[in-house]
C-alpha cells in the first residue's frame, strides 16, 4: 500500500512530492451554487475534511487519469483529488456535508472506469489486496470467467478484472486464504497468472549478486537484508545468484539494498539490477509477443502455399493441370497438398486455442477460444470429409430430392450426376457445383458463373432464376429443377461449340494449304539439285580441295548439303501458323465470355467496319416494363389487360412478356393466373399479334399493324404516341373488334455503357447503325442517346436482312448484333452475326459469335480479339516463310564459299523442330490477351451489366 502512504504524505505536506505533474483545469465549484465566498471561508474553518482512497481499474495513460481527476473535481464539496495512473489509485479529500464516498465512486465509473472504495488498513486489518497480471484474455467473456471463478473462492471479498490492462485486483481475507491459492484458481480457468503485488508489498526488485561462492554467503546476505526496516519478504534463487526483495518504498529502496549487500562481504559482493528483474510482468509480455510472432511466422510458412495452390496457381494453366491431376478417383494432388499443409496449423500452431477452450468449457463458460476452435474444426473436418469423399467417389455426385404434392422434401438420395433426368429436383449445397441446367425452386444464394460468362462477380439467385450446370454455388442452399441434362446442357453445348470451332479451318488456312501442296515436291527437287550442284562442282574442281574437310570427300560434302536442305525445310511451321492461333483465340474468347464459332467467324470479325445493332435487348436492357396506359373507350382496366394478356401470352417477344407481367398485377390473388384461351392466334413478325379472346378480335402491335388492318387512329392516340416516342418509350396500340381501344407506353432502359461502347467503336473506325422493328420516334431517341446517327425503324425481319446486304454491296464488312427471332435472317446474312447470350435459342443458333455476358462491351472484345489473333497468324506466316527462305539457302551452302560456314544435318534438324515450336509458342502467347484498356475504364466507372 506504498502508493496510499505516499499519497497521504503528499497531502499532509500540501504538495505532491515526486508524483507526476498534475494537470490544471478551470476552477471547479467546491460547494453548491448559492454559497457565498464569505460562507465558504466559514465552512472551511468550521468543517473537517474526510479522505477516501479508490482503486480505479482501466486507466492506461495520463489522459485517463486527467479525465478521472477532472470529473471528481466537478463535484460540489471536493477539496482536492490526486489520481495515480501507475498504481491505479485516486485519493480524494472532500467535505462530507456536500458529497459522500458513493457519489464519488459513481462519478468515476460514469467516466468509464471501474472504481472500488479501499478501506483504511488501520481500521480493517482483516482485508488484504493483491494485484495479479493475467495473460491470455481476449474478450469480455474471458474477464467475466476469471471474475466469477475468483468470486466463488471462500475468503474473497471483492474482485475487479480489467481486460484492457490484463490485470485483476482481489480483496481477500488473509486468515482464510493466500495469494497462491488465488493464482492457482486463475490458472485453473485456463489463463496465466503472475503476482504483481500483495498486501503492503507494493514494490519489488530483483538483484544479481556477484562474488557469491557458497550457500552460507547467500544466507548471510539474506539475513542482512531481512533486518532492514521496510523489507517485507525476500526470495532467493541460488542457481543464478538472484535475490527478489519486496519492500515499502517509503521506508527503503534499491540503493540501500545494494549498500547492505556490498558491506556484508567486505567488498567481495557486488550487487546490480538483475537483467530480467524489476519488469518481470513486462518481460512476460514481451515473451508472449515473441511467441505470437513466432507462431505467426510458422503459420505463414504453411498458409501461403495453401493460398497460392487454391487461389493463384489455379489460374496458371501448367500448374493448374498438375494440381488437378487425380491420384485416387476424384482426389487430386492439390487437395492432398492443402490437407498436409493445413494440419500443422490447425493442431500444432493452434493448440493454445484447444487448451484455452478446454479449460473454459470445464468451468461451464465459452470464451473466444471456444469459438475459434469450434469454427476452425468445423471447416477443417468438413474439408477432410470432402477429401475422403473425393478419394472414395469415382464421380461427383448430386443430391436427389423427393417432394410431396405440397413441395415438402420427403427424402434425399445421393446419386451419380450422370443419372440426373429432366424434371429431377436437386439440392445444391454451398461450395458444390450445380449438377445440371435448371431453375431455382427454393432458396437464395450467389452462383459463380465465371466458367460460362467469364465474369468473376457472383450472380444472385432466387426462386425462379435459371442456373447453369457446372457453375459453383457460393453461400446458400438451393433446390433446383433440372431442365437440360447431359449433352443438352449449356456447358456441353459450349464445349461442342468450341471443339467444332477449333476444328474448322479459317479461309486464310487455304493459303498455307496451297503452299504446302507444292512445298514438299519443291524441297525434294531443291535437295537433289543442291547435292548435284556440289557434287559436279567437286568432280570438275569447281572449288579448291581445301574446302573439303579431312574426314570426307567431295561426294560426302555434297551429300551433306543435300541432306541439310531436306531436313531444314519445314512445312509444319506453315501448317501450324493458322490452326494453333485459331485454337488459342477461340479458347481465350470462351474464357472472356465470347464464343466464336470457328475460324471463318474469327477471320471475318477482324475485317468488320460496320455494325448493325438491334434495339430491344441489344442496346437496351431487354427487360421492358409498362409505364403508362390510356383507354379511348369505357372499359374496366382489368378486363382490358385480361384480353391483351391472353393475346400476348403466346408470343416470345420481350414487349409481349412485359405486357403479360404487368397484367398479373390485376390478378394479385393468383400466383400463376390462367388467361382466357386465345383462338386464331397470328404473330406478324415486326408488327404485333392478333387473336380472338372471348369472341372479341384483339390486335396488339404498332401503328403499321393498325393501318394494315384499316383501323383508324384518333388524334388523341397519335398525340400520345408522339409523346411516348419522344421519351424513348415504345407505344403499343390495342384494338378490340376493329376499334382502337387503348395505347400502352413501354419503357426499356438503355444498357449501361452503351454510349461509351459506340464511342469506342467510332475510334476503331467502325460505323454503327440501328435497325429495329420499333417505331421511328423511339428508335431515334435511343439512337441519339447512344450517339448513333443512322437509324432504320419499323423494319420487318426480311428488311433487316436486306439492309445488311445493301451495306455489304457498298463495300462494308458487316456485323449484326441481335437477340431475337426477328434478328435471325440478318444474323445469317451478315458477314459476322453476334447474338446476345440472353437472347433466343434461334438467334444464338444463327449467329457466328455468342456474347455470353450479354454485354455490349463484348462486341469490342470480339473484334479486338479477332484482330489480335490474325495479327498473330500473320506473324506466324512471316516467321514460317522467313525461316524457310533463309534457312534453305544456308543449308544449301550459300555461305560456305565466303565464310566456310556449313549447316550439318543434325543442326538443320534441330532448327526445323525449333521453327515449329516457335510458331506454337507465338500462338500460345495469345493466352495472355487482355481486352482493351478503354473497357477496363468502363468497368472502373461501374458500367457493368448483370
Amino acid at each position: 500500500m506504498a502508493t496510499k502512504l505516499l499519497a497521504l504524505a503528499c497531502i499532509r505536506n500540501e504538495s505532491y512530492g515526486n508524483l507526476s505533474p498534475r494537470p490544471h483545469y478551470p476552477s471547479m465549484p467546491k460547494y453548491p451554487k448559492g454559497v457565498s465566498a464569505e460562507e465558504t471561508a466559514n465552512v472551511e474553518s468550521s468543517m473537517s475534511k474526510a479522505k477516501a482512497m479508490y482503486a480505479v481499474m482501466g486507466m492506461t495513460c495520463s489522459a485517463c487519469a486527467g479525465s478521472v481527476e477532472k470529473a471528481i473535481k466537478r463535484l460540489p464539496g471536493i477539496h482536492d483529488a490526486v489520481v495515480d495512473v501507475l498504481n491505479n489509485r485516486a485519493l480524494v479529500l472532500f467535505y462530507p456535508s456536500f458529497v459522500n464516498e458513493e457519489t464519488i465512486r459513481e462519478t468515476i465509473e460514469d467516466v468509464g472506469f471501474q472504481a472500488t472504495l479501499i478501506q483504511d488498513e488501520t481500521s480493517d486489518k482483516s482485508t488484504q489486496l493483491c494485484r495479479i497480471g493475467i495473460n491470455g484474455m481476449t474478450c469480455t467473456t474471458c474477464s467475466t470467467t476469471v471474475e466469477k471463478a475468483l468470486q466463488a473462492i471462500p475468503g474473497v471479498q471483492n474482485v475487479r478484472v480489467a481486460l484492457a490492462t490484463e490485470a485483476a485486483e482481489v480483496h481477500y481475507d488473509p486468515k482464510i486464504l493466500n495469494y497462491n491459492q488465488i493464482l492457482a484458481a486463475i490458472e485453473d480457468t485456463g489463463f496465466e497468472a503472475t503476482l504483481i503485488s500483495t498486501g503492503e508489498d507494493m514494490s519489488k526488485i530483483h538483484l544479481q549478486v556477484d562474488g557469491i561462492r557458497t550457500d552460507h554467503s547467500m544466507r548471510m546476505i539474506e539475513n542482512s537484508l531481512q533486518a532492514l526496516p521496510g523489507v517485507h519478504g525476500i526470495g532467493v534463487d541460488s542457481g543464478v545468484h538472484k535475490i527478489a526483495i519486496s519492500y515499502k518504498p517509503d521506508m527503503t529502496g534499491p540503493r540501500n539494498f545494494m549498500k547492505v549487500i556490498e558491506s556484508t562481504g567486505s567488498g567481495r559482493f557486488k550487487a546490480r539490477i538483475f537483467p530480467e528483474g524489476g519488469g518481470g510482468r513486462e518481460n512476460l509480455k514481451q515473451e508472449e509477443i515473441k511467441q505470437y510472432y513466432r507462431s505467426f511466422l510458422w503459420s505463414l510458412v504453411f498458409t501461403i502455399p495453401v493460398f497460392l495452390t487454391s487461389m493463384v496457381f489455379m489460374y496458371i494453366p501448367g500448374i493448374k493441370h498438375g494440381l488437378d491431376t487425380k491420384i485416387v478417383n476424384m482426389l487430386t494432388i492439390g487437395e492432398i497438398i492443402r490437407w498436409v499443409l493445413s494440419t500443422p496449423v490447425q493442431f500444432i500452431i493452434g493448440r493454445r486455442f484447444y487448451t484455452g477452450s478446454y479449460k473454459a468449457l470445464r468451468h461451464g463458460s465459452a470464451n473466444m477460444d471456444v469459438l475459434i476452435a469450434l469454427g476452425t474444426n468445423t471447416a477443417y473436418f468438413y474439408s477432410v470429409y470432402s477429401v475422403l469423399r473425393a478419394a472414395t467417389a469415382p464421380h461427383f455426385e448430386a443430391t436427389l430430392l423427393t417432394l410431396d404434392e405440397d413441395g415438402n422434401v420427403i427424402s434425399e438420395e445421393e446419386i451419380d450426376s450422370r443419372l440426373i433426368q429432366r424434371n429431377d429436383v436437386i439440392k445444391i449445397i454451398p461450395g458444390a457445383k450445380v449438377a445440371s441446367d435448371g431453375y431455382v425452386l427454393w432458396g437464395q444464394s450467389h452462383v459463380n458463373e465465371s466458367m460460362i460468362t467469364g465474369e468473376a462477380r457472383p450472380v444472385a439467385k432466387r426462386k425462379g432464376d435459371t442456373v447453369i450446370g457446372g457453375t459453383v454455388n457460393e453461400n446458400g442452399v438451393l433446390h433446383i429443377k433440372a431442365t437440360r441434362v447431359g449433352s443438352e446442357s449449356a456447358l456441353a453445348q459450349i464445349v461442342r461449340l468450341v471443339e467444332s470451332a477449333q476444328m474448322a479451318k479459317a479461309p486464310v488456312q487455304k493459303f498455307a494449304d496451297r503452299i504446302s501442296k507444292y512445298f514438299v515436291p519443291l524441297v525434294i527437287i531443291l535437295s537433289f539439285s543442291t547435292w548435284l550442284a556440289w557434287f559436279l562442282a567437286g568432280k570438275f574442281h569447281g572449288y579448291p580441295e581445301s574446302w573439303i574437310p579431312s574426314s570426307m570427300d567431295s561426294f560426302q560434302l555434297a551429300l551433306q548439303f543435300g541432306i541439310s536442305v531436306m531436313v531444314i525445310a519445314c512445312p509444319c511451321a506453315l501448317g501450324l501458323a493458322t490452326p494453333t492461333a485459331v485454337m488459342v483465340g477461340t479458347g481465350v474468347g470462351a474464357s472472356q465470355g465470347v464464343l466464336i464459332k470457328g475460324g471463318q467467324a474469327l477471320e471475318s470479325a477482324h475485317k468488320v467496319n460496320c455494325i448493325v445493332f438491334d434495339k430491344t435487348g441489344t442496346l437496351t436492357v431487354g427487360k421492358p416494363v409498362v409505364v403508362n396506359t390510356k383507354l379511348f373507350k369505357n372499359m374496366v382496366l382489368r378486363d382490358f389487360y385480361e384480353l391483351i394478356a391472353a393475346t400476348e401470352a403466346n408470343s416470345e417477344h420481350p414487349l409481349a412478356k412485359a405486357i403479360v407481367e404487368y397484367a398479373k398485377k390485376f390478378r394479385e390473388d393468383e400466383d400463376n393466373p390462367l388467361w382466357p384461351e386465345a383462338h386464331d392466334f397470328i404473330s406478324i413478325t415486326g408488327h404485333g399479334v392478333k387473336a380472338t379472346v372471348h369472341n372479341k378480335e384483339t390486335m396488339v402491335g404498332n401503328k403499321s399493324l393498325m393501318l394494315d388492318n384499316n383501323i383508324d387512329i384518333p388524334p388523341d392516340a397519335e398525340e400520345m404516341l408522339a409523346e411516348t416516342e419522344g421519351m424513348a418509350q415504345t407505344g403499343i396500340l390495342v384494338s378490340i373488334d376493329g376499334e382502337l381501344t387503348g395505347v400502352l407506353a413501354i419503357s426499356d432502359p438503355l444498357k449501361p455503357g452503351a454510349h461509351e461502347v459506340i464511342s469506342i467503336l467510332k475510334s476503331m473506325q467502325v460505323r454503327s447503325i440501328v435497325v429495329t422493328g420499333d417505331n421511328w420516334g423511339t428508335a431515334k431517341s435511343i439512337a441519339n442517346e447512344v450517339g448513333i446517327e443512322d437509324v432504320i425503324a419499323e423494319a420487318k425481319p426480311e428488311q433487316k436482312a436486306e439492309k445488311v446486304k445493301e451495306l455489304q454491296a457498298s463495300g462494308y464488312t458487316v456485323a449484326m448484333v441481335g437477340d431475337g427471332i426477328n434478328d435471325s435472317p440478318a444474323l445469317v446474312a451478315a458477314d459476322v452475326g453476334m447474338a446476345i447470350g440472353a437472347g433466343t435459342d434461334i438467334a444464338i443458333e444463327a449467329a457466328d459469335i455468342v456474347l455470353m455476358k450479354s454485354n455490349l462491351e463484348d462486341v469490342i472484345t470480339a473484334i479486338d480479339l479477332s484482330r489480335k489473333t490474325f495479327s498473330r497468324i500473320r506473324l506466324n506466316y512471316i516467321w514460317a516463310l522467313g525461316y524457310n527462305l533463309l534457312g534453305i539457302p544456308v543449308a544449301a551452302g550459300a555461305l560456305f564459299p565466303t565464310t566456310g560456314f556449313r549447316l550439318p544435318p543434325w543442326i538443320a534438324g534441330a532448327a526445323m523442330a525449333a521453327s515449329s515450336v516457335s510458331v506454337v509458342c507465338c500462338s500460345l502467347l495469345l493466352k495472355y490477351y487482355k481486352r482493351p484498356k478503354k473497357l477496363n475504364n468502363l468497368e472502373i466507372r461501374g458500367i457493368m451489366i448483370e
